[in-house]
């Protein structure tokens, strides 16, 4: 008997959770992790990186944003508008606040400022969030599809970099249609080479 992808992501999805929030020193682990993206040399290389802002469990990037800011590279960062993605151009730590959810996001009245926004054709490089991946960059999120909608409009070329604990890894995340493959995932230990979307 064949179990249902979607139920399989389920439990992925749960026991990756409880994983994450398991996770010991997220604070130092998550530096390593964004230590060791920053050296990439798909980084190095881009001059527009999406990066994230950490939310509950996830791999901390907070504390290498100002940094990202700070350097000569166009920092972009997403926020959820009616189940799409925005992007904005992060110039400052000071252009984010506690939104709803207590995430934090960009300032309500720089959202519309058309200088801010960005198009997903811009990005040279992707860091992706989300709950469980594996070796081959196969991801899954929280099932809603919002980055997956957003990394479909990406150019071909755009590397897209998953950040994640170890404990996030598991053998296979089950993939359907509208999936996409990672380039590379990065964690505290390795970086695996992903699929991709060729």
């Amino acid at each position: 008997m064949t179990i249902d992808p979607n139920e399989l992501k389920n439990q992925i999805r749960k026991a990756a959770h409880a994983n994450r929030k398991a996770q010991e020193n997220k604070e130092e682990v998550s530096q390593r992790i964004t230590d060791r993206v920053m050296e990439l040399d798909e980084y190095k290389n881009a001059k527009c990186v999406m990066w994230y802002v950490d939310v509950r469990d996830e791999a901390r990037t907070r504390h290498a944003l100002p940094g990202a800011v700070a350097s000569d590279k166009k920092i972009v960062i997403p926020f959820c508008v009616d189940g799409e993605l925005e992007l904005f151009l992060l110039e400052s730590m000071d252009e984010l606040e506690l939104g709803m959810y207590k995430i934090l996001e960009p300032r309500e009245e720089l959202r519309d400022v058309p200088e801010k926004r960005v198009d997903v054709k811009d990005l040279d490089l992707i860091l992706v969030p989300g709950v469980g991946f594996d070796a081959q960059g196969g991801r899954t999120g929280h099932g809603k599809g919002y980055y997956d909608k957003c990394l479909e409009n990406a150019r071909p070329e755009t590397p897209l970099v998953a950040l994640a604990f170890e404990c996030q890894m598991f053998d296979e995340i089950p993939m359907q249609d509208h999936d996409i493959f990672m380039d590379k995932v990065v964690t505290e230990d390795k970086v695996y080479e992903g699929k991709g979307r060729s």
